[in-house]
């Protein structure tokens, strides 16, 4: 039978520890699986003796040899506890331990291979009260299942200020049901006489749906942290998992860390924070927004803003059936979001590639760590334990080159398509082949940091990693090829951070040295075709290929790409004795490009620039429209006016009738600032930014982004505008810098227009 496996964590049983997996099968039926697993780690076999002084330890001999080909032996354990104090005895000895760091039953689903999915075989018991089948010590194979049946509950609660509840109500597929406290009858609800009925009542539905996900919308930091506390008031055990444990929360204080719950058996999947981790860009992220942006379809109070909760107040009081209505809406629209949106089946693809729980596929240490630990002993390699590096070591960026700035027709980008995992691959950067001084035959980066040239771990991963990629791009699946790319994209950064296994900033630098030398040397290649780059990135080069015509630059663009690739094929051949990976794309033509000035200089900016497309869509990178901390107001006029000038449109009227409009109101709606708070605003004290000055006008902060407007008595929150607004300190701040970006090409500026005292015809131009 396959399955899927939701939680993860083991019991002492009968004296020996068992891993134990909780998931749904294949069938639709729950299972647990029950096997003996013993803890051990590796020590250098030519410690044995010292080890053995310190304790008589079960030590076992292996066929396995540790990053320096030392011999290694294994120490056995009796229970997962002992681990820890083991560790500590054998270091303070001065005996170096390897893989001692690993959770007892993450590593029994490393060395058997279990990814997520699992085959069981064997025997199985039927009579265990909330599980359908429960095995004990069935054979466990990896497989290739994905599941499509995973049973999700959804829920809401509402209260009154005081956080006394009125109702919950629960959400999904083909069911809803619903909680209140009251003396009447109503529509489409249980009756519960007080808080106490209604929390078991919903503890006894709870079990009885038997989910394997829980979600809501910021369910972890408010539904389940209130029934936690509620629990504990009526002394009802916290109990809402598939066996007698309780259920814990790990509730994180501020917006910047995200709060856990343990819940075993199943697993909680916050809306709310799997929205964020799927790379959703939303202006807040409020249920309502979510679910406009998403499902086309918001909440049924969603412009009361600060009076909700009276609303909500009289609702109950007044009319509970759309109370009951509202709440249950609300449990929906976040079960529809993670399925409508794809959020749920990404999060399964991510955890299928990983081995990664629901909850930490967002993990990037642990998952490339799960997945070289299965490939090191593949390999009949042991992994060192891992130790926190040097945080104050920086790595080394890729190379952005200083751009020069103007207005261009026809520019071309050749692009290196995913470098940093192609430059692992092509140059065998991998931590078990690494050395700290060249031995014969190694691979020298850029940085002197040095690797075997026989093949190592980290590119096998990356090549398996491009096959499925393909594999998932022919089946037209696009949701796998993109959690592949996330994964693949995640390693260069994860060899970076002092928290990583691997972490060795010389490995991590050889990367974005080989990155920077590459761009260089492709800008260099494209030169000697007497074209001129007018900017690099970190993977690409941009060439003003002066030319008129867009299919003469295409003609370039692809000549170029060729030239290029088949040039590093011979070039890594000939210096590293490597096959290339390297893969130069022509991507696209710009018909009209800009590239922008810094302020206040004639120096070119990088990563600034926007381009209009074939298909008469304008591309902004790193300008006001495409920054979150810039208005509507700015974002709007600078599209507006780019598309004006792009087009060879006369720009002075519209820019004279935009400062009008600002000056005589027609714009407050968009004069709104959107600024995230970094850390809790009580501990800005060094300096005061406007977001953080806001955010201590407001009553109570419900979010980490703060929204407010400019007004003469300073910034002040949407909810509470007591002045009137800034007109000025917006057209001097948002307006002025975004058209003298442009204007200064034509020789003219924003005062000059806005005044009238020059030609302001822009386009007497090559």
């Amino acid at each position: 039978m396959k399955g899927f496996i939701i939680y993860s964590t083991y019991r002492i049983l009968n004296g020996k520890p068992c891993v134990v997996l909780y998931g749904r099968l294949e069938n639709n039926e729950s299972f647990i699986t029950i096997n003996e697993f013993q803890p051990y780690f590796f020590i250098e076999t030519k410690d044995q003796k010292k080890a053995n002084k310190v304790t008589e330890y079960k030590i076992e001999e292996t066929n396995l040899k540790n990053f320096e080909e030392n011999d290694m032996s294994k120490i056995l354990i009796d229970l997962p506890k002992e681990v820890p104090h083991t560790r500590s005895d054998l270091e303070n000895a001065g005996i170096k331990t390897y893989e001692s760091d690993i959770k007892f039953q993450t590593k029994f689903l490393i060395d058997n291979k279990l990814q997520g999915s699992l085959e069981i075989e064997g025997d199985y018991d039927l009579t265990h009260e909330t599980i359908d089948r429960i095995y004990k010590n069935p054979e466990l194979k990896k497989t290739n299942y994905i599941p499509t049946n995973l049973k999700t509950f959804s829920f809401d609660i509402e209260t009154d200020k005081k956080a006394n509840i009125y109702c919950i109500s629960a959400y999904s597929k083909n069911y809803k049901k619903s909680f209140i406290i009251s003396k009447n009858k109503v529509k489409n609800s249980i009756i519960c006489e007080d808080e106490k009925e209604l929390l078991q009542e919903f503890q006894e539905e709870l079990i009885k749906f038997d989910p394997d996900i829980i979600t809501g919308w910021n369910v972890i930091d408010f539904d389940l942290k209130l029934l936690k506390e509620k629990f504990n008031k009526y002394k009802i055990p916290f109990i809402l998992g598939r066996d007698n444990a309780p259920s814990k929360l790990r509730i994180e204080s501020d917006f910047f860390r995200t709060s856990k719950a343990d819940i075993p058996g199943r697993v909680v999947l916050d809306g709310l924070d799997l929205t964020k981790t799927s790379f959703i860009k939303l202006k807040n992220y409020k249920l309502d927004t979510a679910a406009k942006q998403l499902l086309g379809k918001g909440k049924l109070i969603d412009k009361l803003g600060s009076d909700k909760s009276k609303e909500i107040d009289r609702l109950y009081k007044e009319d509970k059936d759309s109370l009951i209505e509202y709440n249950l809406l609300d449990a929906e629209l976040a079960y529809k979001i993670i399925y409508e949106a794809d959020l749920l089946d990404l999060t399964i693809q991510r955890s299928l590639l990983t081995g990664m729980s629901l909850d930490r596929v967002n993990s990037s240490i642990a998952s490339l760590d799960f997945i070289y630990l299965q490939r090191a002993r593949e390999n009949k390699l042991v992994c060192p334990s891992n130790m926190s590096g040097d945080r104050e070591a920086r790595i080394k960026g890729g190379y952005v080159m200083e751009s020069k700035p103007g207005i261009y027709d026809n520019v071309i980008v050749l692009d290196f398509k995913s470098l940093y995992p192609s430059v692992i691959k092509t140059f065998n950067i991998d931590p078990s082949k690494y050395h700290e001084e060249k031995q014969k035959g190694d691979i020298e980066s850029p940085n002197k940091a040095h690797f075997s040239n026989k093949e190592g771990i980290l590119p096998n991963i990356i090549q398996d990693l491009w096959e499925e990629r393909e594999k998932s791009r022919k089946n037209k699946n696009e949701l796998g090829r993109y959690a592949i790319k996330i994964l693949m994209n995640s390693f260069f950064g994860v060899l970076a951070n002092p928290s990583c296994r691997f972490y060795n900033l010389n490995i991590a630098n050889s990367i974005t040295h080989f990155g920077q030398e590459l761009i260089k040397l492709t800008a260099k290649k494209a030169e000697e075709s007497k074209l001129e780059v007018i900017y690099s990135d970190t993977d690409s080069i941009f060439i003003d290929t002066k030319t008129e015509i867009k299919e003469e630059s295409n003609k370039i663009g692809k000549k170029l790409e060729k030239e290029i690739n088949d040039f590093y094929e011979n070039y890594i051949q000939k210096e590293y004795k490597r096959k290339s990976f390297l893969e130069l794309e022509y991507e696209k033509c710009y018909l009209r490009f800009l590239m922008p000035k810094l302020r206040g200089s004639t120096a070119g900016a990088k990563k600034r620039y926007a381009g209009l497309l074939e298909n008469d869509k304008i591309e902004f990178v790193g300008l006001e429209t495409v920054r979150s901390d810039w208005t509507k107001v700015a974002k709007e006029f600078q599209k507006e006016l780019l598309d004006r000038v792009f087009h060879k449109k006369e720009v002075t009227n519209y820019i004279k009738k935009y400062v009008e409009d600002i000056q005589e109101g027609k714009k407050d709606k968009e004069l709104i600032y959107r600024k995230s708070l970094r850390k809790d605003e009580k501990e800005y004290i060094k300096t005061t930014p406007p977001h953080v000055k806001a955010a201590r006008k407001l009553e109570k902060i419900e979010s980490s982004i703060i929204e407010y407007v400019l007004t003469t008595d300073g910034p002040e929150p949407i909810q509470n505008q007591k002045h009137k607004i800034d007109y000025e300190h917006y057209i001097k701040k948002q307006i002025k810098p975004i058209a003298d970006t442009v204007l200064s090409f034509f020789d003219t500026n924003f005062e000059d227009v806005i005044k009238g005292t020059k030609q302001t015809s822009l386009f007497n131009f090559k």
